[in-house]
């Protein structure tokens, strides 16, 4: 058996549990918390810290892209809101890595390795922006974050705080204040469990030495925009899901041998692979040691193949099973729920319209890029 294999059906049967009570977290209050216990447990919180301070290096190094885009693709088939929570984790080690001084590297990795889980919020509470003032050592907070992802879940986030005059900051905070946590605004048919709520961080007060790097470090390329490969890996995971399902589905109905099905089956294991080798090329490149900012054009591509991919899939899946996709509860649509609000994230016009700007510029195909 291929490594590669061995590798997908070892991480198939780590998750397995994680899928098994996908259904009974599909809920505001459903509790990943056994869930993120399980990544816990099985190392993979740790598996995101570098090689060099002990960990597998995914997301972090060279060496680690590939089996990073095949953890996330497999906790995207298991349950979405859970990927939705480890990447938020892969990303903060990420960023912590990259900019993070000394000390601050020693004291994430300490954390990691006691199981912290973290995250980075950056979406401001429209009517009440986070703000800082800094003044004698300290850094006197205001204002909140929605849309904050693991609400009771992450322990500490990057929180991204917007600056008038150029890039934005970003600042280590704890974010474990259940009194500061409100879950209730997040109403949203789909990620249910990852209570994607509103974060009060009004009169927190931290050192100045939680300042990680600096500003404008948040929009460096090609690991702000490039590094959106590791959610469309979370994609493609819940779309590969959905159609595993509708395999299994026809299977048992004896409905394989319709031309029309077969013809759909086709449709859709095609987008998914085109996905995946899309983002086999992201990986490998924009996590490689010397990547140009260029590189991100590559990722912006690879979210329009897989939103396209995932979408087909979700409409395919409609046609052949019917009104069966519809059943209120099943693992079809709750999948379908998660991945159509997933797909949402984030912006995705302006990634399109960035992503053509730069072919223009380029005037050539996307293979030279």
């Amino acid at each position: 058996m291929p490594e590669t294999d061995a590798t997908m059906q070892k991480f198939e049967a780590l998750v397995a549990p994680i899928a098994g009570r996908a259904s009974l977290t599909d809920s505001i209050d459903g509790d990943l918390g056994p869930d993120v216990q399980t990544l816990r447990k099985a190392g993979w919180l740790c598996a995101c810290l570098s090689s060099a301070d002990g960990g597998q290096g995914w997301g972090t190094d060279p060496a680690g892209s590939l089996a990073a885009l095949d953890a996330l693709r497999i906790l995207g088939r298991a349950n979405l809101s859970v990927a939705r929570l480890f990447e938020g984790h892969m990303n903060a080690v990420k960023l912590i890595a990259l900019y993070g001084d000394d000390r601050q590297r020693a004291a994430s990795v300490a954390e990691v390795r006691r199981g912290a889980l973290l995250g980075v919020w950056g979406a401001d509470d429209p009517d009440y922006p986070v703000t800082m003032a800094c003044e004698g050592g300290e850094i006197r907070l205001a204002g909140a974050k929605r849309f904050a992802s693991g609400l009771s879940l992450v322990d500490r986030a990057i929180v991204i705080v917007p600056d008038a005059d150029g890039g934005p900051y970003m600042l280590l905070a704890p974010t474990n204040a259940v009194e500061r946590s409100d879950a209730t605004g997040w109403k949203m048919a789909g990620m249910r469990a990852t209570r994607s709520g509103r974060y009060d961080f009004s009169g927190l007060v931290l050192s100045d030495d939680s300042l990680l790097g600096q500003k404008g470090d948040y929009l460096r390329e090609p690991h702000f925009e490039g590094g959106i490969w590791r959610y469309c890996a979370a994609h493609l995971g819940g779309a590969e899901a959905l159609y595993k399902t509708m395999l299994a589905e026809l299977t048992a109905r004896g409905r394989t041998d319709d031309p029309d099905q077969r013809r759909r089956i086709v449709a859709c294991a095609t987008a998914l692979e085109t996905s995946r080798l899309w983002l086999r090329r992201c990986a490998r490149e924009i996590e490689a040691d010397d990547a140009p900012p260029g590189k991100t054009t590559l990722a912006l591509l690879a979210r329009e193949v897989t939103e396209a991919a995932c979408r087909t899939t979700m409409e395919i899946v409609d046609r052949s099973l019917g009104m069966k996709a519809h059943e209120e509860g099943s693992a079809v649509e709750r999948m379908k729920r998660d991945l159509s609000l997933f797909l949402c994230q984030a912006a995705p016009d302006a990634k399109r319209e960035r992503a053509g700007r730069a072919l223009v510029a380029a005037c050539d195909l996307a293979e030279t890029l």
